[in-house]
């Protein structure tokens, strides 16, 4: 798994959690989603081309 992917997996994590405890920071959640969704269609994407080369 590429480093930077992991990056913004954690940060999608720890954005999640502070988005889910603090109601007036729930924004971060979305940004956690958006961020989330982001970084899996990335990974996906890596998998599926790495399967194809092979």
């Amino acid at each position: 798994m590429n480093i930077v992917l992991l990056i913004i997996i954690v940060v999608a994590i720890v954005l999640a959690i502070v988005g889910g405890l603090n109601t007036a920071l729930s924004w971060l959640l979305w940004v956690a989603l958006i961020v989330g969704v982001i970084a899996l269609i990335a990974f996906l994407f890596r998998v599926i081309s790495g399967n194809r080369r092979a």
